[in-house]
């Protein structure tokens, strides 16, 4: 039998080559998801009895595609981030935080239930919370707890949403609609409320301007594909429930439509060049939910690519 041995050598963790082989792959699943349909892979966490805890990835047009773009901005951020942060005594720790937030919005992106959705979604509020105040003065930290406290609110909603729907034995929100009970509307509320809370939406978008407090490279990433778009991601994927209530899309629409007008007088006077760039990205995010509220969930993700993309 002939042994295969290769050398190997130590990557630096701010090498964005690992991000450009996941791009590849995706490039894969990309033609492979034209040529077939939609893939649904299931695993199993755990299991006792009749009941049992899985976590379920969906790869489909949104996903691969929104994918792709998080990839190819992140490689860029970390590029950038060599130079930017070279002179840092914590480069490695910064960089290491900068993979994880990445990792965990690629779990959610993936994500076909609200379980495994969570993973990535709770990712994401952890290590957000340690890079804004990665600085570690007293103005990063308070924008950091800001920052955490508002988001933990979103979760709260999710987490009532799972409870709800764990009554029914259906997690697979994504994957078809669950249509016939009177809780639909109720938990497509939920996650509306969840979505805007990760998105910034009125009354829940002051924590944004304060989280630029974080590195420039990690504002970047924040304001264009990761953070700030979850909320919006999550509610395109789950339209079949936050969209089968008048009353939720009316709702969402008022905000979205506040948003934009607190977006817009707030970036007229504001001088800090960072926060302008926040108003700005938060009167993107009201569109896109302004079109997700008038049935246009494409036209919205659509958006959010071209944003996140320029």
């Amino acid at each position: 039998m002939k042994i295969l041995r290769m050398k190997m050598k130590k990557i630096h963790l701010a090498d964005p080559s690992g991000l450009y082989v996941a791009f590849m792959g995706y490039i894969n699943m990309l033609i492979s998801m034209f040529l077939n349909s939609s893939h649904l892979v299931e695993v199993v966490l755990w299991e006792g009895g009749s009941f049992s805890i899985s976590a379920s990835f969906i790869f489909d047009d949104l996903s691969v595609l929104f994918s792709g773009v998080v990839l190819v901005i992140s490689g860029s951020v970390i590029i950038y981030s060599k130079w930017y942060m070279s002179s840092d005594q914590f480069f490695s720790r910064f960089i290491s935080l900068i993979y994880l937030f990445v990792g965990s919005m690629v779990m959610l992106i993936y994500s076909a239930n609200l379980i495994s959705l969570m993973l990535g979604w709770d990712g994401l509020g952890l290590v957000s919370f340690l890079l804004v105040c990665y600085y570690q003065n007293s103005k990063s930290l308070g924008a950091a707890m800001f920052t955490v406290l508002t988001n933990r609110l979103g979760d709260i909603f999710i987490l009532v949403s799972i409870g709800l729907l764990s009554t029914w034995g259906d997690w697979l929100v994504y994957c078809r609609p669950l249509m016939g009970n009177d809780d639909v509307s109720v938990i497509g509320f939920l996650l509306v409320l969840g979505g805007m809370t990760k998105s910034a939406q009125a009354p829940f978008c002051a924590w944004l301007p304060e989280a630029m407090s974080a590195p420039t490279p990690v504002s970047s990433l924040v304001h264009s594909s990761t953070l700030v778009t979850a909320g919006a991601y999550l509610i395109i994927r789950c339209y079949s429930l936050c969209g089968s209530s008048f009353d939720n899309m009316f709702f969402l629409k008022s905000m979205s439509l506040v948003t934009l007008v607190i977006a817009g007088a707030g970036g007229v006077v504001e001088t800090d060049f960072k926060k302008v760039v926040a108003l700005s990205t938060l009167s993107q995010l009201s569109l896109m939910m302004f079109a997700v509220s008038i049935g246009f969930p494409h036209i919205a993700f659509f958006h959010l690519i071209n944003h996140a993309s320029f």
